[in-house]
């Protein structure tokens, strides 16, 4: 069988570190009503006026973490691919991202070209959001409908409690926590809280510990919050952490609103504030490193982490390109229902 595609699809980064292809990239992504879900009026004012200085303190960033071949994300990304080829035998392995290029349209169209009328649409995100998830299946079937393409979906579900993603998260960051350090933090993009409670209305958030310890499965399957915290504690448990040896918090914050808690700034100051010299931070929102690992959470919150007290701060990688990742991501795809 060779007419089964696979389609992985990213966040997307800026075409280069040119302010002009940085400023292009953050309106096309900010301007996502599943990212700033205001209305469009609201949203077009606020776009604009983050438009005015964040696209050069973005460019100074991306600069920071450029690689040769490119933005790490998508050279990342295109690795994975690669492997995947291996992996996926029923057709041809496509990668597109959702903001920037290669884009879903683009790569769907020519899919269909080719005579591809099955298609697995795989985002590579572990949790559930509407910002990263729902945008990807809504964009990918808006392509569909636009364009009059004969293609049927499969869709990947968020992962975060599968075995398969969870073992190859264990193995991937195992030699670093073989290593002697103080504590371990899994920092997890953030999301303001209404994103979150625009789906579960009566949900709360005490900023410290699991929202869904006792949660129904309804809620839970929602609950990007929920989610993050399930992830670090099926890690630590594989891993044998004790209590007090990890914590987990939420990076990223943008805007005014209220987001997600508690706040990675805020938790390494503490940690360091609380005797933690050696830190290791894992970023399991992410399955490639991005400016948000990279920048983020390697250059700044290295920095912040020192001028607090602390000594050394270790990131350690995403599932990047690895070997077992990419069977255990073919072994998720596999089993991905068709879409309704």
């Amino acid at each position: 069988m060779t007419d089964h595609a696979l389609l992985l699809v990213n966040l997307g980064s800026p075409a280069s570190t040119s302010v002009a292809d940085v400023r292009s990239y953050l309106n096309q992504f900010l301007m996502d009503p599943y990212v700033i879900d205001l209305p469009w009026p609201v949203r077009r004012l606020l776009v604009s006026l983050i438009l005015i200085k964040r696209p050069e303190q973005s460019a100074h960033a991306y600069a920071s973490i450029w690689w040769d071949e490119g933005s790490p994300l998508v050279v990342l990304s295109r690795r994975l691919q690669q492997q995947m080829t291996a992996q996926w035998t029923q057709g041809p392995v496509e990668l597109a991202m959702r903001y920037g290029e290669p884009s879903i349209e683009s790569v769907l169209t020519r899919l269909a070209a080719r005579g591809i009328k099955k298609v697995t649409l795989a985002p590579l995100y572990p949790q559930f959001a509407d910002s990263t998830v729902t945008t990807v299946v809504e964009e990918a079937k808006r392509v569909v409908r636009d364009k009059k393409l004969a293609i049927q979906f499969s869709i990947l579900q968020p992962f975060y409690d599968q075995p398969e993603y969870l073992d190859a998260l264990v193995a991937s960051a195992k030699p670093h926590l073989q290593q002697d350090f103080d504590h371990l933090l899994f920092s997890f993009h953030g999301l303001p809280e209404r994103h979150l409670k625009k789906l579960n209305p009566g949900h709360e958030f005490d900023g410290a510990t699991d929202c869904c310890a006792n949660a129904s499965p309804q809620v839970r399957a929602t609950c990007y919050r929920g989610q993050c915290f399930s992830v670090a504690r099926d890690f630590a448990e594989r891993m044998g952490l004790a209590q007090g040896k990890w914590s987990v918090a939420f990076q990223s914050r943008l805007g005014r609103a209220k987001w997600i808690e508690p706040y990675t700034e805020a938790r390494l100051e503490a940690l360091a504030r609380q005797g933690v010299k050696k830190l290791l931070v894992m970023c399991p929102a992410f399955v490639a490193d991005c400016i948000e690992t990279l920048e983020e959470i390697g250059d700044r919150g290295l920095e912040q982490f020192r001028e607090a007290g602390g000594e050394e701060l270790v990131l350690v990688p995403c599932l990047n390109d690895e070997e077992q990742w990419a069977v255990a991501l073919n072994t998720l795809c596999e089993r991905a229902p068709v879409a309704l």
